[in-house]
């Protein structure tokens, strides 16, 4: 007997051996058949979806849920455009927080929305005593006021308060970690939110780190979470490679660096694992701080890698070398390079064909680079929202000749590379939808086309989403797709992407989602 039948449904199964369905049965959180091997079948419950669209459970492989979490619950500056008024909301955040000194966190920075940073200066008139700590919305730099500058280590740089990629570690380990017990309710909040979206399964792209790293328990964090029921879908838990340390291994293993234990990726269960190892190999093109093989339009800089390209190097094959699956934060081409080169390097000390290293955000690929992720297997793990939203400021800072090159789609699927979505939520919307609907039409929110010619059709924008994702994680063997024995997760969707206006696409409801089989709670405890 059947736990669940869903019936009555356009299951598009994302499967090429039954692309479509009407019936899909369920037995212990698992798929056990579609259509006439179920239809006849008794079960203890019969839910007609009442001709819904239904999907896998769209994966989204690179997201940060405690961050996201705790975006959520933090003074935000979103939307505001003058100087005068981001201060008013620094005091009034800064009056509600009574304790003497302490530490005022505030969200949603982002200089473009103003014209310039803001100054240490600027924060003084409105800090009385406190530490005040800007994040910029990008994650790679943050604005900071004097009592915060006069506790940094002697010479981390700084501009006027503003510190970008490891200064910014610097005045983040300042301050006093996160409890366990604060960062599951912050994964437990953005897991709501995730899963509202439609997503069942997601890959948090790094903890530990000196960038993001909210605890060095952070881990523990994920467990908690689970334990308390907050953690309502999928999560695979990248490790920052910040956490390598040199082991006196055996010398048959040839391991120079590991984690405690050698933890190395595919550790745990269905629900919570360890994935990739994440290493940052330069910053954002919302912060300039990208590393491009060329200066920005109208700046003097092209960005800058986080380390000498050496060491970034080191830490690659190191990683490669422990058996990790790697991902590699690469944004500007220079940084592609850099990447490139020693998932290069490593393989050739160590071929490890089926290692699935991938390369995050890939966000400006030159057409050379191309056959170079090809020939050596490595995914892109993109996110298309970042030029659904950001796109006009983008091809403005990349110029006509690099702006079709921004977030490829076409390119990569021509070359046989495994195109991956994602979001880099709380970076900008997570919605899977929406950004489905600018990998077709290539459009920014004003109108403007980015590189149309990198467009793909609805089909391979869904499968980025499932099956793609699914790849990235190691899970296609339990997810990505609605065939008989993986995992019972389904998003139901108020319409059906492939039929709908390709401008309505992000619009579409998502009326519920499936995790082992069981509608989700998608409020947030």
């Amino acid at each position: 007997m059947l736990c669940t039948r869903l019936t009555n449904a356009r299951f598009l199964t994302m499967d090429p051996d039954h692309p479509v369905a009407h019936d899909l049965g369920i037995w212990r959180g698992r798929i056990v058949g579609l259509d006439e091997a179920v239809t006849s079948l008794p079960a203890h419950e019969v839910i007609d979806l009442q001709g819904a669209t239904v999907l896998p459970g769209f994966i989204d492989a690179h997201v940060h849920l405690a961050w996201t979490g705790f975006k959520e619950k933090t003074p935000s500056i979103t939307g505001r455009t003058g100087i005068d008024e981001v201060l008013a909301v620094v005091e009034e955040a800064v009056t509600r927080k009574g304790s003497p000194g302490a530490w005022v966190s505030i969200a949603g920075y982002d200089q473009r929305a103003l014209g310039r940073h803001l100054t240490a200066a600027e924060l003084d008139t409105v800090s009385h005593g406190h530490k005040v700590f800007m994040l910029h919305d990008s994650g790679h730099g943050c604005v900071v006021n004097t009592a915060v500058l006069d506790l940094l280590p002697a010479g981390t740089p700084h501009d006027s308060g503003f510190l970008a990629e490891g200064a910014m570690g610097a005045a983040r380990a300042l301050r006093l970690p996160y409890s366990q017990e604060e960062l599951a309710r912050a994964i437990g909040r953005a897991a709501h939110t995730c899963l509202a979206e439609g997503v069942t399964a997601c890959a948090e792209a790094g903890i530990g780190g000196t960038l993001f790293g909210h605890s060095p328990v952070e881990l523990g964090a994920y467990q908690l979470a689970s334990d308390k029921g907050l953690l309502p879908l999928r999560v695979q838990l990248m490790v920052s490679a910040d956490r390598l340390r040199p082991v006196a291994a055996h010398e048959a293993d040839g391991i120079p660096r590991a984690l405690d234990l050698g933890l190395r990726t595919g550790f745990g269960g269905d629900r919570l694992s360890v994935g990739a190892l994440k290493i940052y190999t330069d910053g954002g093109m919302m912060a300039r701080t990208a590393a491009l093989g060329s200066p920005y339009e109208g700046l003097d800089h092209s960005g800058q890698l986080q380390d000498d390209p050496d060491v970034l190097a080191d830490t690659i094959v190191d990683g490669h070398l422990a058996g990790w699956q790697l991902a590699v934060h690469a944004i500007g081409d220079r940084a592609a390079d850099v990447a490139l080169d020693a998932l290069e390097r490593a393989q050739r000390l160590r071929p490890r064909p089926g290692a699935r290293h991938r390369v995050e955000h890939a966000g400006l690929i030159r057409p050379d680079q191309l056959p170079r992720f090809a020939r050596l297997g490595v995914s892109a793990v993109v996110q298309p929202n970042f030029l659904r939203y950001f796109g006009d400021d983008y091809a403005a800072i990349m110029g006509q000749e690099r702006a079709p090159w921004l977030y490829r789609g076409r390119a990569f699927l021509d070359h046989g590379i495994t195109l991956v979505g994602s979001s880099d939520r709380p970076v900008t919307d997570g919605s899977p939808l929406r950004a489905i609907q600018f990998m077709v039409e290539r459009a920014s929110e004003s109108g403007r086309l980015i590189g149309p010619d990198e467009g793909i059709t609805v089909d391979e924008a869904l499968r980025a989403y499932t099956v793609a994702g699914a790849f990235a994680c190691h899970w296609e063997d339990s997810l990505g797709s609605l065939t008989p024995g993986k995992l019972a997760d389904l998003v139901v969707l108020g319409d059906d992407p492939r039929r709908v206006d390709m401008s309505r696409i992000g619009d579409i409801e998502v009326v519920t989602t499936y995790v082992d089989g069981r509608e989700s709670d998608k409020s947030a405890s």
